[in-house]
């Protein structure tokens, strides 16, 4: 059982150790993250209810989550080879293009769920000018 606790216990410093490389690596995760705690503080503004929280959570996971595996496949190809393969470069842009696509299905999430809240809020603000 000891070992046990001692492996999990690994097994998460190699994650957070896996988490630091990205946040010192990749500046695309800063926009993210600085958009993230955006989105978190407009959805507490707007006071949503659980169910929208979850949501938002579960699409902020998988943009970092694409992110994380992107960097991954960028440090196995780049371990890989050094030269210039057109399968390097496929591997390579088919993990951008689905950071891409989760950060855009991100954006749309975002708009469906603090789009009309956020309207309600503020169109009083422009309706009184």
């Amino acid at each position: 059982m000891n070992e046990f606790i001692r492996s999990r216990i690994a097994s998460f410093r190699y994650a957070f150790q896996g988490w630091g490389y990205v946040l010192r690596t990749q500046r695309n995760t800063w926009i993210h993250s600085a958009i993230a705690i955006a989105v978190f503080f407009v959805g507490l503004w707007l006071q949503l209810p659980a169910r929208d929280w979850a949501i938002l959570v579960l699409t902020a996971g998988f943009v970092f989550s694409a992110e994380f595996i992107n960097t991954s496949i960028e440090a196995v190809v780049d371990l890989a080879t050094e030269e210039h393969h057109p399968l390097a470069k496929v591997g390579k842009d088919v993990g951008a293009a689905a950071v891409l696509v989760a950060a855009l299905a991100a954006v749309l999430v975002g708009l469906l769920i603090l789009g009309p809240p956020l309207w309600l809020k503020l169109f009083p603000l422009f309706t009184n000018l």
